[in-house]
C-alpha cells in the first residue's frame, strides 16, 4: 500500500463511495478507510443490529429521546436504508451558492432510480395508498433504488440489506472505484486528522489492534453525521458538542383482517407536506422489528398480528439541537417537534381509519438521519462552505453532516449528487 495518496476519504457511504468513485475515474489515487465490516450483506437482523443504531442518552428510558441509525459497515447508511430516492432541493442549495443539478442529472443516468413497477406494490403499500387518495391526499409511489428485474415479490430483505443485489448500495461504486485502483480499507478506524502547519495531510487510523498513519495531498470526511463531528473534535478541529438534526420517526399501525401478508418493500408509496415539516409512507416493516415496537409501548396484545397491521411512517423535520460528543449523542424532541409529530400522527390514524384498521397504536420514535452539524451555509463554528471545505485547509467534508438544515428529507441521492460535485471540482487542486 503506498504511503501517499492524492485523496484520503474517511467513510464509504454514499458521499464518501460518490467522491471516491468520482475521483477514481479521473485517474485519482484514493484511499479508502471504513470503520465498519466488508462482510457481504446476508440480509439478517443479526448483521443489521451489528451495523446499526446507538443509543442517544437516555434512549430507552425516555420517549423524547433518539435512537440513531447508523451505518458501520462498507457502504454506509445505504446498506440499512430504504432505498428511497428523494431529489435534493436543488433552489435550496443554489441559493448556498450549489449547483446540484448537473451532478443529479449523472446519477440519473447511471444509478436506477425509479418507481417500483405495480407487481412490487405489496398488499399493504396498495391499501394505505387507497385510503390516502380516498381521503384526498397527494399519496403516490416514491423513487427508489432498486433494481425491479431482480426485486421479488412478498420479499422485505432489502429492510436488512437485500442478500440478492436488487437493492442499490454505495458498494457499487466501491467496486468500480477498487477496479480503477482505489484501496479500500475496512474494519479501519480514523482516529484523526493529521495537521502540518495547519493543512490536512493525512489521518491516523486504527487497524488490527495497531495504530498506522498514511498522507495525501487532501483529506475528505464521509464519517456520517456524528462520525464526522467526533473525528473534527479528536482532531482539536472542532468544539466538544455540536447540534444536529435527525429527521425523527414515528411508526403509527393499526390491523385488519382481510390481509395476510407483513412481506414487502417498506417505503413503497407516500406523500410530503414540507410546509409543514412532515412527509409520510408505508413502513410494512420484518416481524422481529414490528414486535419490538410493539413491546416497547407495551402492546403485548399485538404482538403476533404482524401479518395483519398496516403501518404508516410519520416523520418531522426537527430543529437543530442536542449535541455530538465523543463517546455519547443527545438529541430530544423539542416543543415545536413533538406539536408536528401530534400533528402528523392524527393524520396517519385518519388514513389507516379510512383503510379499515383496528387496534391503533404507535411506537416511540427513532431517528435515522443524523446530519447538519457542520451544515454548509450556516456560519457555525465548524461549518463548511459551498465547495465543502472546512476551515482547515485541504480538509472536505462529504456527508449528512453537511446537509442545511432542517432537512426533513431521505438523503441519499443527495449526497451521491454532492459527492459527484466534489470529485469534480477537486481535479483543479489534485
Amino acid at each position: 500500500m503506498p504511503a501517499r495518496y492524492d485523496a484520503i476519504v474517511v467513510g464509504s457511504g454514499p458521499g464518501g463511495a460518490s467522491v471516491s468513485h468520482t475521483l477514481a475515474r479521473h485517474g485519482q489515487r484514493v484511499l479508502v478507510l471504513e470503520q465498519g465490516s466488508g462482510a457481504p450483506l446476508r440480509g439478517t437482523l443479526a448483521q443489521m443490529a451489528g451495523i446499526g443504531a446507538i443509543p442517544g442518552k437516555g434512549a430507552f428510558f425516555h420517549r423524547d429521546a433518539s435512537l440513531l441509525v447508523r451505518g458501520l459497515a462498507t457502504g454506509g447508511s445505504s446498506t440499512l436504508n430504504f432505498a428511497t430516492a428523494a431529489a435534493p432541493p436543488l433552489e435550496r442549495f443554489a441559493a448556498l451558492g450549489i449547483d446540484l443539478a448537473p451532478a443529479l442529472a449523472e446519477c440519473h443516468a447511471e444509478l436506477p432510480i425509479g418507481q417500483l413497477p405495480d407487481e412490487l406494490l405489496g398488499p399493504m403499500a396498495r391499501r394505505i395508498m387507497q385510503a390516502a387518495l380516498s381521503s384526498g391526499l397527494p399519496w403516490q409511489k416514491l423513487d427508489k433504488m432498486i433494481r425491479p428485474a431482480i426485486c421479488r415479490t412478498g420479499c422485505w430483505r432489502c429492510v436488512y440489506g437485500c442478500p440478492y443485489g436488487a437493492k442499490w448500495t454505495a458498494r457499487d461504486l466501491l467496486d468500480d472505484a477498487r477496479l480503477r485502483g482505489t484501496h479500500i480499507l475496512d474494519n479501519a478506524q480514523a482516529m484523526r486528522v493529521l495537521l502540518d502547519q495547519g493543512r490536512a495531510v493525512g489521518v491516523e487510523y486504527l487497524r488490527d489492534g495497531s495504530l498506522h498513519t498514511v498522507h495525501a495531498s487532501v483529506v475528505i470526511l464521509a464519517g456520517g453525521g456524528i462520525g464526522s463531528p467526533r473525528l473534527l473534535h479528536a482532531s482539536g478541529l472542532a468544539p466538544r458538542s455540536l447540534p444536529f438534526i435527525s429527521d425523527p420517526v414515528v411508526a403509527v399501525m393499526g390491523a385488519v383482517d382481510d390481509i395476510d401478508g407483513g412481506a414487502e418493500v417498506p417505503m413503497a408509496a407516500g406523500m410530503a407536506l414540507p410546509e409543514e415539516g412532515l412527509s409520510f409512507a408505508d413502513l410494512t416493516l420484518p416481524r422481529p422489528m414490528y414486535q419490538a415496537f410493539a413491546l416497547q409501548v407495551g402492546r403485548i396484545d399485538r404482538l403476533f398480528a404482524h401479518r395483519r397491521t398496516l403501518s404508516i411512517m410519520v416523520k418531522i423535520r426537527d430543529l437543530a439541537g442536542g449535541g455530538i460528543g465523543p463517546r455519547w449523542v443527545d438529541k430530544t424532541l423539542q416543543a415545536q417537534d413533538r406539536e408536528r409529530f401530534r400533528r402528523g400522527t392524527a393524520l396517519a390514524r385518519r388514513i389507516l381509519s379510512q383503510a379499515g384498521a383496528r387496534h391503533v397504536f404507535q411506537s416511540w420514535h427513532f431517528a435515522a438521519h443524523p446530519g447538519a452539524a457542520l451544515a454548509v451555509g450556516s456560519g457555525g463554528p465548524a461549518a463548511v462552505d459551498s465547495d465543502l471545505r472546512s476551515a482547515t485547509p485541504g480538509l472536505y467534508v462529504c456527508d449528512a453532516s453537511v446537509l442545511p438544515a432542517p432537512w426533513g428529507l431521505p438523503p441519499t441521492l443527495t449526497l451521491l449528487a454532492l459527492g459527484k460535485r466534489l470529485g469534480h471540482r477537486l481535479q483543479d487542486f489534485l
